[in-house]
């Protein structure tokens, strides 16, 4: 139950995202990057704490798909400080779900990936050095299924500090390509829909 709960979040999440993106594609922001950016992101001085817990929250429980989350965060914040701030929201993110997962174990995990997803990786974690390397590089690279490998990584012998230092160390190379393709990938769509 709670598992279609969290699909009928994602899936309400991404049809509010484009719909959102859809009206502010009429409204003309995206006509103008810099106006776009001073209407939305410095509209409040709350806006990048707002923006970095709807990071974290997506981390925990994928309500918006982070390929939009990441390209929103660099169009509103701009390159730097689009990047700091969904950098800062995920890495949170990332130590919440290891924490809850190393509190409430597979129960809360099974509700959180799918069972297919948990069988893939869970064999991993039988060598505990292997999966540390396979951990790190899996966050070193953009196309892992990073939350569900830092709720396994809860599960693990893993300490918080090694944990966060792979997340912290590993997150902004995959955070950077997908921020920048997702957006300049949008721009150029808009460009060729235009």
């Amino acid at each position: 139950m709670s598992r279609k709960l969290i699909n009928l979040l994602s899936i309400t999440g991404l049809i509010t995202s484009i719909a959102l993106a859809i009206y502010w594609y009429h409204l003309g922001l995206f006509d103008n990057l810099q106006q776009f950016q001073l209407t939305i992101g410095r509209a409040s001085i709350f806006a990048p704490l707002f923006f970095i817990l709807i990071q974290l929250i997506q981390v925990v429980v994928p309500i918006i798909p982070g390929g939009i989350s990441l390209a929103a965060g660099v169009l509103i914040f701009g390159p730097v400080w689009g990047f700091v701030y969904n950098y800062i929201g995920i890495c949170l993110g990332s130590m919440v779900n290891f924490y809850l997962a190393r509190r409430f174990g597979k129960p809360l995990i099974m509700n959180l990936i799918s069972e297919k997803t948990y069988n893939k990786y869970i064999g991993y974690i039988k060598n505990q050095k292997r999966f540390d390397k396979l951990f790190a590089l899996a966050i070193f690279f953009p196309v892992a299924p990073d939350d569900a490998l830092c709720l396994i990584a809860g599960l693990t012998e893993m300490t918080f500090k090694k944990f966060a230092a792979i997340i912290m160390l590993g997150k902004p190379l995959s955070i950077a390509i997908y921020s920048f393709c997702l957006l300049y990938g949008g721009q150029w769509l808009i460009q060729l829909l235009s």
